[in-house]
């Protein structure tokens, strides 16, 4: 899949001009309040027409401006999944997700009621209205509908903001389950590095309706030219490490290209890849590889890029074998190590400063 997307519109007071090209899995539109993303998202679903601009999804056209084609909104087999469920309150969960089916008379592919149910753990709440349900199930049950419709594209515009910590930590894993088990393109609009982290392929970062870095999720999140828009107390690398076994004293032992890390144990078997996100303020940086400390977790690695903001902060970028990670630190510590590229370094961690929320499992293929 390959989606195809050049646009500009402009409002009473802000302009919208962004191109860029996602290619299969998730790609993440990620920027602050204000930034454009949800303007995308509603010109490819056909809900705002842009004044200029086209969009195609393998070389389907959904719009193109200047050859006067707009594909009516209904033909663009585009699954639209809100903050909110937008669940019809009458219906049952079940008939809920068996309308999302009737859009999808017609298309051969896509996935079976019975695959949907069990992919989202439904199956307990197909007899609920959705008065009695959560409001991470209500997500659930929306997002099944929107894939029973089969769309051709899945675009989910900021579907965890209105849900507290634990229905977004319940709701994270099925998220990860449609990346790594259905073929369907996601395009995901979300300002927030954590879940960007967890569930992209591809970030396109915009700005003012503007795109300033766009590439895959661990080379952007790296970037130290991309931590202004990423937000600089959010500033953290997105690393893929396997799990090796876990130990009798409650830690679990994950390999990174750089070497071990230790965290607290996580319910997962060894063998399993996973997706770890971790904040450039909870790195630590040694010229020397450092002794008596009570961190477990010491990564030799080499200075690549330093970037020096306006203040007294200094992003650091460091290769650690084929991984990249960011630190936080102040001009004078960066001054004090002489942090230029190509220095040696170690990175310390300590094992209980990667969050659970920052874990997540990936397939295979990642």
């Amino acid at each position: 899949m390959t989606l195809d997307v050049a646009l500009s519109h402009r409002f009473k007071d802000f302009a919208l001009d962004v191109a860029f090209e996602a290619p299969a899995g998730v790609t993440v539109l990620f920027g602050r309040s204000g930034s454009g993303k949800t303007t995308v998202a509603n010109a490819l679903a056909g809900l705002l027409r842009p004044q200029s601009g086209r969009a195609s999804i393998n070389g389907t056209v959904l719009f193109d401006t200047a050859a006067g084609v707009w594909l009516p909104p209904h033909l663009r087999r585009v699954g639209y999944v809100f903050q909110e469920g937008r669940l019809f309150p009458h219906l049952t969960v079940r008939r809920n997700l068996l309308y999302g089916r009737w859009f999808a008379r017609g298309a051969a592919d896509g996935a079976s009621f019975e695959r949907v149910v069990r992919l989202l753990g439904l199956e307990h709440l197909l007899a609920r209205r959705p008065g009695a349900l959560s409001g991470g199930e209500k997500q659930r049950v929306a997002l099944g509908r929107a894939l029973l419709s089969r769309p051709q594209l899945l675009l989910m515009d900021e579907p965890l903001a209105a849900l507290d910590e634990a229905r977004k930590a319940e709701i994270l894993p099925y998220l990860e389950r449609i990346r790594d088990q259905t073929e369907v393109p996601i395009l995901y609009v979300s300002h927030s590095v954590a879940e960007v982290a967890r569930l992209a392929t591809t970030v396109v970062a915009l700005d003012r309706g503007r795109v300033v870095r766009a590439g895959p999720a661990a080379a952007v999140l790296s970037d130290p030219e991309a931590v202004p828009t990423l937000g600089v107390r959010e500033a953290g690398a997105m690393l893929v490490g396997r799990v090796v076994r876990h130990h009798p004293d409650g830690l679990t032992e994950v390999a990174l290209s750089a070497g071990p890390i230790f965290m607290p144990r996580l319910e997962v078997e060894p063998g399993v890849s996973l997706r770890i996100r971790i904040e450039a303020k909870d790195v630590i940086v040694a010229r020397g590889r450092p002794e008596g400390l009570s961190a477990l977790n010491i990564l030799p690695a080499e200075v690549a890029t330093v970037r020096r903001g306006a203040g007294g902060g200094v992003i650091v970028q460091f290769r650690a074998g084929q991984d990249l990670l960011l630190a936080r630190v102040t001009r004078r510590s960066a001054d004090a190590l002489e942090l230029i590229p190509g220095a040696a370094c170690h990175l310390v961690m300590k094992s209980v400063a990667v969050a659970q929320a920052d874990i997540g499992e990936v397939a295979q293929a990642d």
